[in-house]
């Protein structure tokens, strides 16, 4: 059996599908050939079955009728994984893209996990295109470079896929069943940092005039380029592989029942609430805690974010510290492990019985965890902390203030559904120890053996959480007051 494969769909192709077919079969390859027919009423179907004792190597499936380009091309990549191949070769059956550049495009792929052929990497490459038509292929490149930061030509079907180097679940995270399949995908592959490369490749203006694609399929693509950049910020691990084989604990209890609230379906089921969400935590959580973890603690720190959360505050930060994610919730873990492949640990653990021997960390930090706890629960939290904590470690907490503004819009939400709505609906868990001042801050770490070190509650993210720092003291703070 060879280990690649051809893979061409086609709907109406009667004048291209039999001489397609013969220039494929004629490439100096090594390679099976798969045609997709979406049971073309001008009997492409039927051509291509007779061709196949012209051609042994010729693979004909029939699909039932029209069902989207998209669809065909990812059950067309499920079936090269499922049977083995190791290539696979994508492309359209119009001579838009022309056979004799597979073995440029397959050596392409060596040396990367995905290889495309772009229109973008020379001039002149759509010659004789009418202005209109340029300007609208440039615009659609556009909008996915810009909006969605794919640098590659995102909507062309000319591709290598290396299927024994991609993994065969990241196909699975495309939605699209239409044209958006293609720069769905690139997102999707460049989301997971796969290898692409491009070799340029030429697009004559009279293939472009066979084009299948109408103008409402235009627009609703260029629509679905803006629902992805959206729910990239909603929720940015959805288009991320989970790590494998997290490390949960069948014995550990959710009291709280986090995972609700971590669930794959959103954190709250409001969707407004969650682009306003991801908006601020990218925008202000974000740049706050990297500032904050690299004021206070030196690069290579071994840190631990507890309660972590899905963590889509920590990418950057995973580079420059040694970071140990733990959280009660499954969820959250699973999360946090799409958002950080490059996390030291993740561990499935209480944070008022921390699974982790004295003095382990050089610091800890939470962001949006302690405000839902009473507080005896918050000193019992803070005595576990001080155990794991070196001497001179420090801890540092994001806390919402009782006073901010997120306090206010979300108060006046809520009187809003309430009361026009008549609806209980809660945005968030109930928050009900917020932060009240720096007098508050230290009395709480005081209580606990810390020493209040640092307090920041101001406009670098609109007024909405205390950064608190503390630190262990080397010796027991009554030996300290003593002296």
């Amino acid at each position: 059996m060879p280990e690649t494969l051809l893979f061409v769909p086609t709907y109406n192709e009667c004048d291209n599908a039999p001489r397609m077919a013969r220039e494929l079969a004629a490439l100096p390859l090594d390679a099976d050939i798969l045609f997709v027919d979406d049971n073309s009423p001008d009997s492409t179907g039927k051509l291509l079955e007779e061709l196949k004792k012209e051609i042994p190597r010729l693979i004909v499936h029939h699909r039932s009728g029209k069902l989207g380009i998209g669809t065909a091309h990812s059950e067309a990549i499920a079936w090269a994984y499922s049977q083995g191949y190791k290539t696979l070769v994508t492309l359209d059956c119009d001579f838009t893209h022309s056979p004799t550049d597979i073995p440029a495009i397959i050596s392409a792929a060596k040396s990367a996990d995905i290889a495309v052929g772009s229109r973008w990497v020379k001039r002149d490459s759509l010659p004789g295109w009418n202005i209109f038509r340029r300007t609208m292929t440039f615009l659609g490149h556009g909008l996915t470079k810009f909006v969605l930061g794919i640098p590659q030509d995102a909507s062309g079907a000319f591709r290598v896929y290396r299927l024994d180097r991609v993994p065969p679940e990241i196909l699975g995270l495309v939605e699209s069943k239409g044209y958006a399949f293609f720069f769905e995908s690139m997102f999707i592959f460049n989301r997971n940092h796969l290898s692409i490369s491009e070799i340029p490749i030429k697009l004559p203006a009279r293939t472009y005039g066979n084009s299948k694609m109408s103008t409402k399929a235009a627009i609703n693509s260029a629509r679905y380029v803006f629902q992805l950049a959206i729910e990239n910020i909603r929720r940015p691990e959805q288009f991320l592989l989970p790590a494998k084989n997290l490390p949960l604990d069948s014995s550990i209890t959710d009291p709280q029942n986090w995972d609700s609230y971590w669930n794959a379906s959103g954190a709250t089921g409001n969707p407004v609430y969650e682009i306003i969400a991801g908006i601020y935590r990218r925008w202000f959580i974000k740049r706050n805690l990297e500032k904050a973890i690299r004021r206070e603690f030196k690069p290579g720190s071994s840190l631990l974010h507890a309660g972590c959360g899905s963590g889509q505050v920590d990418t950057k930060i995973q580079g420059e510290m040694k970071i140990t994610a733990l959280d009660i919730s499954k969820g959250a873990l699973s999360l946090y492990s799409r958002n950080n492949k490059n996390a030291k640990a993740l561990v499935h653990g209480s944070i008022f019985n921390l699974p982790f021997g004295d003095e382990e960390f050089d610091g800890i930090y939470n962001l949006g965890v302690m405000e839902h706890f009473t507080d005896e629960e918050i000193q019992r939290i803070l005595r576990e902390f001080h155990r794991v904590l070196k001497p001179g470690g420090k801890i540092v907490l994001f806390w919402p203030h009782a006073r901010a503004t997120s306090v206010l819009v979300l108060g006046l939400c809520h009187t809003f559904l309430r009361c026009a709505l008549k609806s209980d609906r809660q945005l968030h868990p109930p928050e009900i120890s917020l932060m009240q001042s720096q007098i508050h801050a230290s009395k709480i770490f005081s209580a606990s053996g810390f020493q209040p070190a640092g307090y920041r509650f101001g406009p670098s993210d609109l007024w909405v959480q205390a950064i608190l720092t503390g630190v262990k003291p080397h010796f027991p703070l009554a030996t300290l007051h003593l002296k």
